[in-house]
């Protein structure tokens, strides 16, 4: 699969998660292969693009290219003072953010809210690709409701429009995240258009990426909540793309080594107060992995400084070993 400049075989992506997809994130799901990890959705609107906080969304530190950018936002002039400002800052791909479920987004009549209006969707897509020389992508979800499967329409525009590279969820937003994934739509979209199709949505293991690579023809597969505690099952999943065969979970040992990894390489980019707080989030869907790793989050999960964490991580993790 090629995107501008950009190839990769097999093509597994990893989604943008707000609170997740963060550089320590990134650089520890590149420990396990060569995979393409979008950063979390950065807001177009002026008062937040130049933030704190912005700022840390766009960080790359030593990441591999491609460096891939999320723009969220519904006003097109907006939409394209952010596209340049973060191709200055180093994007090697913007992808522009149309699937997002959440009430609060689309309550402003961003992310999946504008796959309603698709005018507007259009004026957005060929604003963003006419102000930028990085390939633009598009991420979406299968349409408002049911009633309103209009992703394929949506795709057909963003081709039009310059869009070299469009990733389908596989739900409606009415869904958000509940219920399954259906891949129809996606097969219908990989008909419609000629640039690369990625198919996401409950894509949690090898043998299911293949199954929905099949299914629909995609070009490539997206790993969202699946990847949650478990940095390495983009690579697992690449790797089972190429050879056929699966490299299986990580030994209860590796698993550990890349929590305290993940951990510290969390702790160095946010300090130590922000960092333990933050990295909660994280923790939790790691222990799950271990026997009694649920039952231990809550004491772990109070512990307020790097040295008394470790510690007792380490405890833990002798126990259920």
């Amino acid at each position: 699969m090629n995107v501008g400049a950009f190839s990769l075989s097999p093509a597994v992506l990893v989604a943008p998660m707000a609170g997740v997809t963060d550089l320590p994130f990134r650089e520890t799901v590149h420990d396990f292969g060569r995979v393409w990890v979008e950063g979390e959705m950065v807001s177009a609107n002026p008062d937040l693009l130049e933030s704190n906080e912005s700022e840390r969304k766009i960080a790359f530190g030593d990441e591999p290219s491609p460096r891939i950018v999320q723009l969220l936002g519904a006003v097109p002039a907006w939409m394209n003072r952010a596209a340049s400002f973060v191709e200055k800052c180093g994007a090697d791909i913007i992808d522009i953010n149309m699937g997002c479920p959440a009430k609060k987004i689309c309550k402003t009549d961003c992310g999946s809210a504008l796959m309603k209006n698709l005018p507007l969707a259009d004026e957005i897509i060929r604003g963003v690709c006419g102000t930028v020389s990085v390939p633009v992508t598009l991420k979406m979800r299968t349409g408002w409701d049911s009633d309103h499967l209009n992703a394929p329409e949506l795709a057909r525009i963003a081709e039009s429009a310059g869009v070299r590279l469009i990733t389908v969820h596989g739900r409606t937003r009415e869904q958000g995240y509940s219920g399954e994934a259906e891949y129809r739509t996606i097969r219908a979209i990989r008909s419609a258009v000629r640039i690369p199709v990625i198919a996401n949505g409950d894509i949690d293991s090898p043998q299911k990426a293949a199954s929905v690579l099949d299914f629909t023809g995609a070009d490539g597969i997206m790993v969202g909540r699946g990847a949650l505690g478990a940095p390495w099952l983009p690579g697992r999943i690449s790797a089972y793309l190429e050879t056929g065969v699966d490299p299986g979970e990580p030994s209860a040992q590796e698993k550990a080594d890349t929590l305290f990894r993940h951990l510290k390489r969390h702790i160095d980019f946010y300090g130590e107060k922000n960092g333990i707080r933050s990295f909660r989030k994280h923790l939790l869907r790691y222990l799950e992995r271990f026997p009694g790793g649920t039952e231990a989050f809550r004491p772990l999960s109070r512990l307020s400084n790097t040295s008394e964490l470790v510690s007792g991580l380490s405890i833990f993790l002798k126990k259920a070993f």
